[in-house]
């Protein structure tokens, strides 16, 4: 099966800044693709969204401190976490969307951020 690989995860404090970037499993010039959060005990959660047109979507939880980006030549999609809260603790991925909804790839392992107060 494949999947995506996301990475770029880590401890940081609250206030601090991550990274994290996302290599896709095939191409996605054609795909929305989103990033996704899951914290223990909790359903995934969709975190942003960037469109095969380039137009960004956040949940309210996060807007004004992430930005969604991708790089259709390298089949990457970044997610740059500023402002980071306790809250945002969470395995996060990635993957592809059909444009109908519905992850197109398998869900790879995720990339741990971990935000300390």
């Amino acid at each position: 099966q494949v999947h995506p690989v996301e990475s770029g995860g880590g401890l940081v404090q609250a206030g601090g800044s991550l990274r994290l970037s996302c290599a896709a499993s095939g191409i996605i010039f054609s795909f929305n693709v989103g990033w996704y959060r899951q914290a223990p005990g909790k359903q995934r959660e969709l975190v942003a969204r960037i469109s095969s047109t380039g137009i960004t979507h956040y949940v309210d939880s996060v807007k004004g401190r992430f930005t969604i980006s991708r790089d259709n030549a390298k089949n990457t999609v970044v997610l740059q976490m500023n402002s980071l809260k306790p809250e945002d603790t969470a395995v996060y991925y990635c993957n592809r969307e059909f444009s109908t909804g519905g992850a197109v790839d398998s869900w790879g392992q995720g990339t741990q951020v971990t935000v300390s107060s």
